[in-house]
């Protein structure tokens, strides 16, 4: 029975600890998207989060490493330690005649960049002035790069060069991405069909 107990009670701290590094995640999102990397201070955030900062430290890390956590949770949509590459979404990919393949890699482009394109240049404007920051955003585009190639063969079911993975990360970007949503206010839609029209144009692929 004590044992029972024990054990209970452990999950429900670890519950709790859960929910307070969630909370701690997704003020510091909101916080850093807002105000900026320099405008945002780990008070700012336990503060959004409802908690001390000594608990935004011990649940999370510092304030780079909040960043860093931050947007490896935007790219893949959980706090789960599996990266886009092995998640069923990406695989799913490699499924279907070419325009479905297309399709489903724009649809993930266009789904990945809403939850992360703010926060990448969030991460490309503080790295200008602090090292750390700067190798974790050489980091991230090699990652990106990586993850471009990887969806582009999956849609072509054949190696792509590099200056085809490079064209198309540039073309489907975060930056590209907000320039198109935010200021010439494209909708999800429009923005999955045009990245799928220019995968299937910039590789020309045949369509079954």
């Amino acid at each position: 029975m004590a044992t029972s107990t024990r054990r209970y009670r452990s999950t429900l701290r670890q519950a709790k600890a859960d929910e307070t590094r969630a909370a701690v995640l997704a003020a510091a999102a909101e916080l850093f998207v807002a105000r900026g990397w320099a405008g945002t201070s780990m008070r700012d955030i336990a503060g959004r989060a409802g908690c001390a900062v000594e608990t935004v430290y011990s649940s999370v890390g510092n304030k780079r490493e909040i960043l860093k956590v931050v947007l490896d949770v935007a790219v893949v949509g959980d706090d789960e330690p599996v990266p886009l590459l092995e998640r069923p979404e990406f695989h799913a990919i490699a499924a279907g005649v070419v325009r479905e393949r297309a399709a489903k890699l724009a649809g993930l482009l266009e789904t990945v960049n809403r939850r992360s394109a703010a926060l990448h240049r969030v991460l490309v404007q503080a790295a200008a002035a602090d090292a750390e920051l700067a190798a974790l955003a050489a980091r991230d585009r090699a990652n990106r790069w990586t993850s471009m190639r990887a969806g582009l063969e999956a849609v072509t079911g054949r190696p792509v060069t590099d200056a085809e993975a490079d064209s198309l990360r540039a073309v489907l970007g975060g930056e590209v991405y907000l320039a198109l949503t935010e200021e010439s206010a494209w909708t999800p839609d429009k923005y999955r069909n045009w990245a799928a029209d220019t995968v299937i144009r910039l590789l020309d692929l045949a369509e079954e």
